[in-house]
């Protein structure tokens, strides 16, 4: 489903079911380098069980355009005027990972709008080391294979969804390198990373919340272990699920990922 935010054009999945405003409205936001697509099988969940959903890609993602927003805050009222091109009054929001910060921000700034906020993979400060950012900039598939690999802790996905034989690494790296590929002239997996690391604001705006919270990590996430989510959790009072799997969470352990967040937005 396309919309106009502000004079660009913006896509969200709506999980094969027609959006209905007037349904419990679920937003689901990617991290870096990703799309709507790391959503399919929670966004088809909850589209065809009572819910309105918005899989979002951010501008310059996916099937939005630009401009990129190049900060959190930014992108976070982005989110906040998406709804409103929706006619969405309120919403729950679950994020992963870079969106999960978009998620906070997007809550923090109209706390009156989020019933629920779910944030997947997440982690405060973000930090990306120099030597990271420094590939990002001069070798930026080398730096997807590195990403890649620190995010996904198995092989294969097991028996269901996306289906026996799934090569996890394969289909991550993929994504990662057509959205790469996306933006001509310009570098989005450092901008992404960027993006992660400088945002400062997380604590502020965990104070301006006025809705539940629940953080699901991965128990071997390389990428934003669950020790760097600590002090986010507190001020949150947010409840926190552990999961089997690393970064990629919907990837590698979905079914649990689908039943945690079913118990978080009950």
């Amino acid at each position: 489903m396309e919309f106009n935010v502000k004079g660009a054009q913006a896509y969200a999945y709506t999980g094969g079911k027609p959006f209905d405003p007037a349904l419990p409205c679920l937003v689901f936001v990617h991290g870096a380098l990703h799309d709507h697509s790391v959503w399919t099988l929670l966004a088809r969940w909850f589209a065809h069980h009572g819910h309105s959903v918005l899989a979002v890609d951010l501008p310059g993602h996916g099937r939005s355009a630009g401009p990129l927003p190049t900060d959190v805050q930014s992108l976070g009222a982005w989110l906040l005027d998406l709804l409103s091109a929706a006619g969405v009054q309120q919403a729950s929001l679950v994020g992963h990972s870079m969106g999960s910060l978009i998620a906070l921000e997007a809550a923090a700034q109209a706390p009156e709008r989020v019933r629920r906020l779910a944030m997947v993979g997440t982690a405060y400060p973000m930090k990306v080391s120099e030597a990271l950012l420094s590939m990002a900039r001069h070798e930026p598939l080398k730096a997807i294979d590195m990403v890649n690999n620190f995010s996904i802790s198995s092989w294969a996905s097991k028996p269901g969804y996306p289906g026996p034989g799934a090569w996890l690494h394969g289909g991550n790296r993929a994504l990662m390198q057509r959205i790469q590929a996306g933006q001509t002239g310009l570098n989005l997996f450092e901008h992404d990373f960027r993006v992660c690391d400088a945002y400062d604001q997380g604590l502020e705006a965990a104070a301006k919340l006025q809705c539940p919270v629940s953080l699901l990590l991965g128990q071997h996430d390389q990428m934003t272990a669950p020790k760097q989510s600590q002090a986010l959790a507190a001020a949150l009072k947010a409840k926190t699920y552990l999961l089997p799997a690393g970064h990629s969470l919907m990837a590698e352990a979905p079914e649990q990922l689908l039943a945690a967040l079913r118990q978080a937005l009950a």
